[in-house]
């Protein structure tokens, strides 16, 4: 059956709002251009800052109309839920310790959420957000972006398939240098990531750990059963991690390496991806996404390209233009809008999302902060095996 009330018979672009993201927020601008590279949605509301003059100043600057730029995300929610034209889904793009009542707000009314990650900054949040998301009507989509990736979704696709054949190992990374030194109170990204009391008890971990953990999780198609951390605050000072080297144990026999680190100078966005199995060998980079190397065993060493010979309908689904031109970080993050939209656009209908769309899910999310509550358990314990839950 058809969605009816305020919903019925829609056409045209998703109406979306955002909470976070105003003025000087990187990753709300971020979110606005994924958003419309593929044409599927419309901002027409926002609360873009917790700061009501900033709020005001934020959605003027992006051509909002008076009456749909709020000061609380709460009062967002409601007004909009009322409304017969109001938002259908809402961006989440605030620190962690936001994201929980915030989308909550939205769930609880029957509006769609895309979430920016770690899903939350607890664990015991975590696991009432997925309650929530649960028993809401709404679609909770989570911005793991890099899973948009076409060469992502090219390994993921052979690994489902086969041609790696049992999977022995996975070596993920995430490396950067940005945190080197001590976080110049000014810069707001650099504040609020590592203070616990926004971020949470991770602090690479959460940030770039979640990312690497998840993205290794998405394309083996493995789940871990334990780990083993030892994490470190290299910078005097600091509250939460900026480095972690972690053992993974999967299920089935498969063992995976993860470091993430944020004091690694000479790193900008160092996210690589090595998977080996009895059959083959799978090795990708981030900072040069559009290529995948794929080694059979006892054979040379081929390079797969996106839209390129060799590749399939999985990667082709999610690229936008020929082999050649480079896509990368916005264009991923497109992909899970995309993704959302055509599970909102099937909602609308009152039927199910295609079975090939793919985006992360809210047990997704909780599988992230899990991963981060295990490093932290671990490492407090000598960096002790410890069960993944």
């Amino acid at each position: 059956m058809a969605i009816t009330g305020r919903n019925e018979a829609l056409e045209g672009p998703i109406r979306l709002g955002m909470v976070g993201g105003g003025k000087d927020a990187f990753i709300g601008g971020v979110h606005r251009i994924a958003a419309r590279i593929d044409g599927k949605f419309n901002l027409i509301a926002g609360a873009l800052s917790s700061n009501a003059e900033r709020a005001q100043e934020s959605g003027r600057a992006l051509g909002l109309a008076e009456d749909r730029i709020y000061s609380s995300y709460k009062e967002m929610a409601i007004r909009e839920a009322r409304l017969k034209n109001g938002i259908e889904a809402v961006a989440i793009v605030t620190p962690n310790h936001v994201h929980m009542d915030a989308a909550r707000e939205f769930l609880k009314r029957g509006i769609h959420v895309i979430c920016d990650k770690p899903l939350t900054h607890t664990l015991p949040d975590a696991k009432k957000l997925v309650k929530v998301a649960e028993a809401s009507d709404a679609l909770f989509v989570l911005t793991h972006n890099y899973t948009g990736y076409p060469m992502i979704r090219q390994a993921r696709d052979m690994i489902a398939s086969g041609k790696l054949g049992k999977i022995r190992l996975v070596q993920v990374e995430y490396a950067q240098d940005w945190l080197a030194e001590d976080a110049d109170p000014d810069n707001k990204q650099a504040a609020w990531r590592t203070d616990p009391e926004k971020s949470g008890a991770g602090g690479s971990t959460g940030d770039i750990g979640t990312h690497a953990f998840n993205l290794a999780n998405f394309v083996s198609g493995l789940e871990v059963e334990k780990l083993c951390a030892d994490l470190q605050a290299f910078v005097p000072g600091r509250q939460v991690d900026d480095n972690a080297h972690v053992m993974l144990r999967y299920e089935g026999g498969a063992r995976g390496m993860l470091w993430c680190s944020q004091v690694a100078v000479g790193n900008e966005n160092g996210l690589r991806l090595r998977i080996y199995g009895e059959k083959g060998g799978l090795e990708w980079a981030q900072e040069d996404p559009n290529y995948l190397w794929y080694t059979p065993f006892g054979e040379p060493k081929t390079l797969l390209t996106r839209n390129g010979a060799g590749t399939g309908g999985a990667a082709a689904r999610v690229s936008r233009i020929p082999a050649g031109h480079p896509e990368g970080y916005l264009e991923g993050f497109a992909t899970i809008y995309s993704e959302a939209a055509e599970a909102i656009i099937a909602k609308r209908a009152g039927k199910d999302t295609p079975s090939d769309v793919v985006y992360p899910t809210v047990q997704d999310g909780l599988k992230g902060v899990q991963f981060i509550d295990a490093c932290v358990r671990s490492s407090a314990r000598d960096a002790a095996w410890v069960k993944f839950a």
